[in-house]
């Protein structure tokens, strides 16, 4: 057994000023004792399964998963105190805490664990994708899942939101989710979706007590309001800001704004099953169109964010810099279109029928700098003689369009350790089926066989890194995502806050390490 245990133009300022005129509607809640920490964030709660919003609860910490992750990926107790596994990798064993409550007064039971997990597997989460033979429990305190075959990425899946453990009390007679009642340090005390969750401290939890008593979040659309609540004072964290913005609340006095690298990186989703996207020479020259410095210099305000290559330098193990960087070069991508059969006239690019080269990009405002890029990617590929039109919806677009077939390209920010172990996410983006954010029209063989092998376990550290520099020089060099930027997260905090930190994997917004200045 192992065992784990700034100055603005006129039009601007008119902006900022209309802006500012609908962030007065916001109630400000004065600064009595206890008061509300103010979250705003682009991130609607869409509904209450948790495989649709459950990083919502998870993130304001009002439930927990039956295993949590250190900054790096490696797992830690969280509702599992310990855990074993069989020699054989078959059988592991979860251990819950002994004092783990939920909200409305009942304990955390292997019962209660084992029926979230079951909605978990339903596909295509990632869990439904896990070789899980049985789950049980060995009397309340032990949850027990046998596998037909290793799966070490396991408890790294069971870190995921879409994992998240609710009571019994949170279901109807039919198994939907009507209310969250979780076991975290935070209760729910009003919820109105999609824009709006309450929270208080919970009394009854088995941890220390925050020193935030009340919690109210927020769901803003706009970059530019979220800026401004901030700036007013009546925010005190904002998430996804733009980068005109940073720029501005960096000047504040009121405000700091603090940053994390991400194991995010700005991809451009293709269907590869259409033509001309199933020519890897097409998919080769809409990517050596693209002006990633420029756009990391003039959109980002940031050069590093530069991508070179799929997995950004902060996700360690997968980055690989010896492999050739993605360029920048009109000429060459020219020269491919023009092998693939593409001829350039006064009104772009034809085929050999007249055919223009004509393609659809779908995008979303919920990280603001996503239309931006789109607009700059719009014109480089117009430039080539490549029409594109730019569609910005809803997040929900691309997935949607995954799955009907009618995606032709998509501009995302994929994080690639949601799930602490990359290899569950890389399995679900570019398996045999590919994923809604992941490949679309194209499989290798190769990357298959190798996710699977990593996600198994049980090989040399020598094997894994040879595995993953095969994964990450097939995604290089035959692009069924186009990687653009890496990406930075920013939070502004008001002064008023200590111990504000940002979580790389994104799972918590660590509200119980935070406190009012004096």
């Amino acid at each position: 057994m192992s065992v784990h245990s700034s100055g603005l133009t006129r039009r601007q300022a008119l902006r900022y000023a209309g802006l500012a005129a609908a962030v007065a509607c916001v109630p400000t809640q004065a600064r009595t004792t206890p008061a509300p920490l103010q979250i705003v964030g682009p991130w609607e709660i869409v509904g209450l399964h948790p495989a649709s919003s459950g990083y919502i609860f998870t993130r304001l910490q009002v439930a927990e998963t039956l295993i949590g992750a250190a900054d790096d990926g490696s797992p830690e107790p969280a509702l599992a105190r310990r855990w074993e596994v069989s020699g054989d990798g078959l059988t592991w064993r979860f251990e819950l805490r002994d004092t783990a409550r939920f909200h409305d007064g009942s304990a955390v039971t292997a019962s209660a664990v084992l029926r979230c997990l079951e909605a978990a597997r339903t596909p295509p989460s990632l869990l439904s994708a896990a070789p899980i033979r049985s789950m049980g429990s060995e009397g309340e305190r032990v949850v027990v899942i046998r596998l037909k075959e290793r799966h070490a990425v396991l408890p790294a899946l069971l870190a995921h939101s879409s994992t998240l453990v609710l009571a019994p009390s949170s279901f109807d007679g039919t198994g939907q989710v009507r209310r969250i009642v979780g076991s975290g340090p935070y209760r729910i005390v009003s919820l109105t979706p999609p824009q709006q969750l309450e929270t208080a401290a919970f009394e009854d939890f088995d941890g220390p007590r925050p020193a935030i008593e009340r919690v109210r979040y927020l769901a803003a659309g706009r970059a530019e309001t979220r800026a401004l609540m901030a700036e007013a004072g009546q925010a005190d964290l904002a998430y996804g800001l733009d980068p005109a913005s940073l720029q501005r609340l960096r000047l504040r006095p009121n405000v700091r704004v603090e940053t994390v690298t991400l194991p995010r990186t700005v991809i451009l989703k293709l269907n590869a099953g259409i033509s001309p996207l199933n020519d890897v020479r097409v998919r080769r020259a809409l990517s050596l169109c693209i002006d990633r410095a420029g756009i990391a210099r003039a959109l980002l305000r940031d050069p590093e964010l530069a991508a070179t290559q799929l997995f950004p330098p902060t996700l360690a193990g997968w980055h690989d810099p010896s492999l050739p960087a993605l360029a920048y070069d009109p000429a060459e991508a020219a020269r491919l279109l023009a092998q693939a059969g593409w001829r350039l006239g006064r009104d772009g690019l034809h085929d050999a029928h007249g055919a223009p080269l004509q393609l659809s990009l779908r995008t979303f405002p919920d990280r603001p700098e996503l239309p931006l890029i789109a607009t700059a990617l719009q014109a480089s590929w117009r430039q080539a003689g490549i029409a594109v039109k730019v569609s910005v919806g809803n997040s929900g677009d691309i997935p949607l369009g995954h799955r009907d077939g009618s995606l032709q390209l998509g501009l995302a920010a994929r994080h690639y350790a949601n799930v602490p172990n990359p290899t569950s996410t890389l399995l679900q983006d570019f398996g045999p089926r590919g994923g809604d954010w992941g490949a679309m029209g194209w499989a290798s063989d190769h990357v298959s066989s190798a996710l699977t092998e990593l996600a198994r376990g049980a090989i040399s550290s020598e094997r894994e890194r040879a595995l993953r520099r095969q994964v990450a020089s097939i995604l290089q060099a035959e692009l069924p995502v186009v990687p653009i930027a890496w990406y930075r997260q920013q939070v502004a905090a008001s002064r008023r806050v200590s111990g504000v930190s940002l979580d790389p994997l994104e799972r918590s917004y660590r509200i119980t390490a935070m406190r009012w200045n004096a």
